[in-house]
Order: structure tokens, then sequence, then C-alpha cells
């Protein structure tokens, strides 16, 4: 009799690596919270506050109009600089990377994981947060859609190559955890988180518009409100995830 060939599935070795980080993601309980609870969750407590729930005339809108799209940067300033760093620099650390340049699967395949499944995470959080706004507190969604989601997807950009450039500089993910806290918290107030932006001093708000968040921060605003993001916003989104992701990329070891 002659023998049946059963045809063999096989499995790309990227889409292990894929499959296999996943796993691991999702057994990480505290970045799980981190990324995908701790942004709705302080969306909800700050809608709570009745007073954020009335309209501020120095505002135009009320407090929690703006809220919504600075806890979306929440999600990718806690995914990018808390999240992915401390794993990367981790494997590096224990010579995992190392031991992975010699098998044919590639480094670069475990890194396009880890910012894949970091970057899923935080747009998960930021539609979570864009849902909680719209369905709790009568959040309108944004009415640029268009201006939204390109400053969106620069804003994710960036915040990832940030990410990736700490990784590369930090030599333990001890060091990478001290490093991402410490780029984390002006990150925030830049972001709006402890004051918005446009209620900022007029000096103090022209620079914080030339740092990436502060710079998404308006973008999406503006998009929100059903205007186009405005070029200068763009532009410097788009520069600072240019330069972040090539000296991420220029001072990266594998070991």
């Amino acid at each position: 009799m002659s023998a049946i060939a059963v045809p063999v599935r096989r499995t790309s070795p990227r889409t292990a690596v894929l499959r296999a980080e996943a796993r691991l993601f999702r057994r990480e309980a505290g970045t799980l919270f981190w990324t995908l609870g701790f942004p709705p969750l302080l969306l909800v407590i700050l809608g709570s506050i009745k007073s954020f729930r009335k309209f501020d005339p120095g505002l135009g809108m009320r407090v929690i109009d703006v809220y919504v799209p600075t806890l979306v940067l929440v999600a990718l300033i806690v995914t990018g600089l808390q999240a992915m760093p401390p794993v990367i620099t981790g494997y590096r650390e224990r010579g995992i990377l190392r031991r992975m340049s010699l098998t044919p699967v590639r480094p670069s395949a475990l890194l396009t994981a880890q910012m894949g499944l970091n970057g899923a995470a935080g747009v998960l959080s930021a539609l979570v947060c864009l849902a909680i706004g719209r369905l709790a507190f009568d959040v309108q969604l944004p009415k640029q859609a268009l201006g939204y989601t390109l400053a969106f997807l620069l804003t994710v950009t960036a915040a990832l190559a940030l990410g990736a450039l700490i990784s590369a500089l930090a030599p333990t993910a001890r060091l990478a955890t001290g490093v991402g806290m410490v780029v984390f918290f002006p990150s925030l107030f830049s972001a709006g988180l402890w004051a918005p932006v446009q209620s900022m001093p007029h000096t103090l708000r022209e620079i914080v518009v030339l740092l990436p968040f502060g710079a998404a921060s308006q973008a999406l605003q503006q998009a929100a409100a059903g205007h186009w993001p405005a070029w200068s916003h763009l532009g410097v989104l788009a520069a600072w995830a240019v330069v972040l992701s090539v000296a991420a990329a220029r001072w990266f070891r594998w070991e």
C-alpha cells in the first residue's frame, strides 16, 4: 500500500515567538493592570467628581472632556515607559538575546513581538477609555476621526520609540525601571494629567508642546473638538518619533 502524505503546517519563527511572548504577556498581572486597567480606572474616578462634569468657562468645556484624551496618552506612556523596557533589558541581561542570535530565530523577532504586544495593549486601553468616556460621562467621540487617528498613531510610535531607547541605554532591568520612572512623571505632566496643557501659563505651555506628549495632548484635543490637528503639533510628534527611533536603533545592544 502506498503511504498517504499528510501536509504539515509549519509555523514561522516570528509567529512562534509572538505566540510565546503573548502567553508570557498575559501572565503578567501587574503589567496588564497598569496598561489596561489603570487608565480606565483613573477615568472612572475622575468622572465621579461632580465638578469635573460641569462646564468650565476657562477651558470652554467640561474638565472630564479634557481628561479623556489625556488618559488615552497615559495608557501609551505607561506602555512605552513602564511595561516594555524592563522586559527587553531583562532578556539582554539574562543572555537570551545573545543565545537567540545563534539560532534561526533572530532577536529582532522578539523585539518586534514586544513592541507589537505593548502597542496593541496601549491601543486597547485607549479604546476602552474612549468607550467609558462616551457611555458613562457623555464625552463625545473624536469629531475629526482621521486627524485623531493620525495623531494617535504618531503618539504610539513616539511612545514605543522612547521605550526602545530606554531599553537600548539601560544595562539592567532594574535600571530600565528606574530610568523609565524618571521619565514617566514629566511625561504625565506634559500630557496634562495634573493640569490641562491649555490652562498652563503661556511660557510653560510653549515649552510643553515641544515635548512629544505635550504636542500629542494638544493634537488629540483639537481632533476631538472637530479640528484638524495643528501641523506644528503633528510635526513635533513625527520629529520625536523619528529621532527616538534612530537613536534606539543606533545604541541598541544585543548583549
